[in-house]
This record gives C-alpha cells, sequence and structure tokens, in this order.
C-alpha cells in the first residue's frame, strides 16, 4: 500500500509491505483521518496507523474470513466500527474498541465450559447471500447496513444506532 502526495517530486510519501497476497480493497476512516484498513487475498484485513506507517506493522489484524475480502468500510458514525465483506458469503461487523475479557473467560472455564475461539472484536456476521461484492453503511439511517451479491442486494440493521 502507497500513499502518494502529489506535491512530492519522487516516489510515494508512505508505503508499507501490507500483504504477502494481493490488496483488493482499502477504505479510510472519515472520523480517524490517519486509520486506513486494508483487505487481501487471503481473506485477512488489517488497520493502519498512518501516524505509524513506516514501521510496518499494522496496529489490528483479522483472519476470519476463509477467501478474499471484496469490500471494506468504516462505519461513518461509529469510528471503532467497521465492516468487511468476503468471497466466503459473509459480512461480518467488527467494534475495534472491544478486548478479551480474561475474568470473563476464567469464569467459563471454572465452570468447565470452553472459550469460544470467536475474536472479541467480531459483534455481526450476515450470510445468506452468494458473491458478496460491495457492503455498505447508509448515509441517513445510522446503524443499517446494505450489502450487494450475485444474487441480490440485502438490507439489514444489525447495530441499533442514535
Amino acid at each position: 500500500v502507497r500513499i502518494w502526495d502529489a506535491r512530492k517530486k519522487k516516489g510515494s510519501a508512505l508505503d508499507v509491505k501490507a500483504s504477502d497476497c494481493d490488496v483488493n480493497v482499502i477504505s479510510w476512516n472519515t472520523k480517524v483521518p490517519y486509520l486506513l484498513a486494508s483487505g487481501d487475498d487471503k481473506g485477512e484485513f488489517k488497520v493502519w496507523d498512518l501516524r505509524n506507517f513506516q514501521g510496518g506493522w499494522p496496529v489490528a489484524s483479522f483472519s476470519w474470513h476463509t477467501q478474499a475480502i471484496s469490500s471494506l468500510q468504516w462505519n461513518p458514525n461509529q469510528p471503532s466500527m467497521i465492516a468487511a465483506a468476503g468471497a466466503d458469503n459473509q459480512v461480518t461487523l467488527w467494534d475495534l474498541s472491544l478486548e478479551r475479557d480474561s475474568e470473563a473467560e476464567a469464569e467459563l472455564l471454572a465452570q468447565g465450559m470452553p472459550v469460544p475461539d470467536i475474536p472479541p472484536q467480531l459483534i455481526f456476521i450476515h450470510q445468506g447471500q452468494k458473491e458478496v461484492m460491495e457492503v455498505r453503511w447508509h448515509p441517513q439511517c445510522p446503524g443499517v447496513m446494505g450489502s450487494t451479491a450475485a444474487d441480490g442486494v440485502h438490507i439489514f440493521r444489525p447495530i441499533n444506532a442514535a
């Protein structure tokens, strides 16, 4: 991924090797201008802090999707939320402000229950479409999303938002 500055005469202003395979999509966070997300052919998406871009390490990386990421979009009203669509026929919603709760996990283990192998930031999975290509947030209805796929368009509200 390269960030270009048209005022600079030669070369990119910032660049990083974002993946070992093709990067298919990027998305700027409109509320936090130094955050950029990238999605690749392996189904991984990463969040980059442009203030530390040259270090080459993302601030977050998620490998939930099993096939290529086809679309990413930050929530326009909640800057910690991002939606991802993949060739694995899933639309996922992530809240990057969430962290693993080690106390709750210890309680589960104490009760003899397994700890789910789900990232704590993953808050919603939408399935039922084939070849999902795009995911977008509705600009006027907070919490409403749309996804397009080979078999149609889905409009849904995965979160309650004011």
